[in-house]
C-alpha cells in the first residue's frame, strides 16, 4: 500500500514519475515529479521548455498566479502538502493527482495504471472538444458567448488560436517584465506585444497593463508587509509614472497598426483610471479589471467612462471572502461561487446593461463547468480562459439554455454558501441539460 500526502486539488490531471527537488535551475526534459517549497510564475514559466510530469509543493494554493500558470501549461499540480512533501527522497516515483489532491508515494502498479486510463480518457474528452473549438459558442437557445483566452506571450496566442478562442480577452503585460534587470523600452515593449497581434490576426485583443505586486514580483519593488493590498496594479503604475509612461506609448503604437482594447488592473477609484487614460491618449477602447469589492459595488459610477467591463474573479473572490489566494489553509475557502462574490458580479452586469457596456470574466472561475452556467445567466457577456480551457468551455456554453441560467443565477445569489451554489448548479445540471 502506497503512503498518501494530502494537500489541495491545484490543476487537472495525475503524473507519475521520480522525485526532483526543484533548486531554481532549470529542469531536464526527462519525466519527472517537481517537488518545492514554493514556485513562482517565473519558476513556472521556466518549465515551458521542458515540462515536468507533474508539480508538488509544501505550499501555495489554486489561484495563485504560478498555478493559474502551472494550468495553462497542462502540467497537474497538488499544493499545500505540508513539509512532509520535502522528506520524500529525491529519486522516488510518486503519483501525482491533481484532481484528488493528494501525492501517493510508491504508488503500485495498480494506482499507476488507473491513473494512466484517466488520462487517456480525459485526453480523448479533450480531443472531442478540439474538433468543434473554431465553432461559435451557442447556448442552446442561440445566444453567442465569446470564449477568448488569457495570454501572456505570442507562443501562448498561438496555441489559443489553435484550440478555438474567438481572441485575446487578456494579454497580461507584466510577463515581459520579469526576469530583467530593469524594465523593458517602450520599443522592446512594442514588438512583444506586436508579436501576439500578429498570431491573433483580425480577432479581439484586450491588454491588460502592467500588473506586479504581490505574487508577482519584479527588479526593483520594495518589499511590502502585505503585498495583496499594497502598491500593485494600476497604484504601483500611477506610483511610477515612467513605467506607465512607456506602456502606454507602446500601446499607442499598438493602436495605430490595429484595433486594441486595454484595461487598467486593481482600479479601486473613478480618479485612478481617470489619472490613468489621463497619461498617455489612446486611439483604443478603455475598461477596468473589477478585482476590488470598492469597484464592484460603484461600478454605475465607473460605467460612463469605460467601454467594457473584465472581471478578475481570482482577487475578487480574494478580497471578499479574506482569503488569501495563495495560501492554502484557507484554499477551500477561496470558492468564486460564493454567493457573496455573485452579488458583486451581478452589480457590474447591471451596470454594464445598463450602459450597454460588454463583460467579461477574465478569472478562474471562467474556466469551472458548473460556474458558467450561472455567470452567463447573471449577464457575463464573454469568458475569458487559459488556452488548453477554451474548447472544453465552449462545450459548457453549448449545453446552456439562457432561460435556465437566468433561473439558476437568480437562486445561486440567495444560497448560503459557495458549497450549497455547487450543489444547486450540480443538480440542475443532472436533472435536465444536456452533457
Amino acid at each position: 500500500m502506497s503512503r498518501v500526502l494530502v494537500g489541495v486539488p491545484t490543476a487537472p490531471g495525475a503524473g507519475v514519475g521520480p522525485v526532483v527537488r526543484f533548486d531554481g535551475r532549470p529542469v531536464d526534459a526527462a519525466p519527472q515529479v517537481v517537488v518545492a517549497a514554493d514556485l513562482s510564475p517565473a519558476d513556472v514559466a521556466s518549465f515551458a521548455g521542458a515540462v515536468p510530469t507533474a508539480l508538488a509543493t509544501v505550499a501555495g494554493a489554486p489561484l495563485s498566479h504560478a498555478a493559474i500558470l502551472a494550468r495553462s501549461l497542462g502540467i497537474p499540480v497538488v499544493t499545500g502538502l505540508g513539509p512532509e512533501l520535502l522528506a520524500v527522497p529525491p529519486g522516488t516515483t510518486v503519483l501525482v493527482d491533481g484532481d484528488a489532491g493528494t501525492v501517493r508515494v510508491t504508488p503500485t502498479s495498480e494506482e499507476v495504471e488507473a491513473a494512466h486510463a484517466r488520462q487517456l480518457a480525459a485526453r480523448r474528452a479533450g480531443d472531442k472538444a478540439r474538433r468543434l473549438g473554431a465553432a461559435p459558442a451557442l447556448t442552446r437557445d442561440g445566444r453567442l458567448v465569446l470564449v477568448v483566452a488569457n495570454v501572456g506571450s505570442a507562443d501562448d496566442a498561438g496555441r489559443a488560436v489553435s484550440e478555438g478562442a474567438d481572441g485575446v480577452g487578456m494579454l497580461r503585460t507584466e510577463f515581459a517584465f520579469l526576469n530583467r534587470a530593469r524594465p523593458p523600452s517602450e520599443q522592446e515593449q512594442y514588438l512583444a506585444y506586436r508579436s501576439v497581434a500578429d498570431v491573433i490576426g483580425a480577432r479581439p485583443l484586450v491588454v491588460r497593463t502592467l500588473d506586479l505586486g504581490a505574487d508577482v514580483p519584479a527588479w526593483d519593488l520594495d518589499p511590502e508587509p502585505n503585498p495583496a493590498l499594497g502598491n500593485r496594479g494600476i497604484r504601483l503604475a500611477l506610483a511610477r509614472p515612467d513605467l506607465l509612461r512607456t506602456q502606454l506609448q507602446a500601446l499607442a503604437r499598438l493602436a495605430e497598426v490595429r484595433p486594441i482594447d486595454v484595461m487598467f488592473p486593481m482600479v479601486t477609484t473613478v480618479d485612478e483610471l481617470r489619472l490613468a487614460k489621463a497619461a498617455v491618449p489612446l486611439r483604443a477602447r478603455v475598461g477596468i479589471t473589477v478585482e476590488v469589492p470598492a469597484a464592484a459595488l460603484t461600478a454605475e459610477r465607473f460605467a460612463p467612462i469605460v467601454d467594457f467591463f473584465a472581471i478578475g474573479t481570482n482577487d475578487l473572490t480574494q478580497y471578499t471572502l479574506a482569503a488569501d489566494r495563495g495560501n492554502a489553509a484557507v484554499a477551500a475557502l477561496a470558492d468564486g461561487l460564493h454567493p457573496a462574490v455573485l452579488r458583486l458580479i451581478a452589480e457590474v452586469t447591471a451596470a454594464g446593461r445598463r450602459h450597454a457596456r460588454p463583460v467579461c470574466v477574465v478569472g478562474e472561475l471562467a474556466c469551472d463547468p458548473l460556474a458558467i452556467p450561472v455567470l452567463l445567466g447573471l449577464g457575463v457577456t464573454s469568458l475569458s480562459v487559459r488556452p488548453n480551457a477554451v474548447a472544453a468551455v465552449k462545450q459548457v456554453v453549448r449545453t446552456v439554455s439562457m432561460d435556465d441560467a437566468r433561473t439558476l443565477a437568480a437562486a445561486a445569489v440567495d444560497e448560503e454558501s459557495a458549497t450549497s451554489v455547487r450543489a444547486l448548479v450540480a443538480h440542475a445540471r443532472a436533472a435536465a441539460w444536456p452533457r
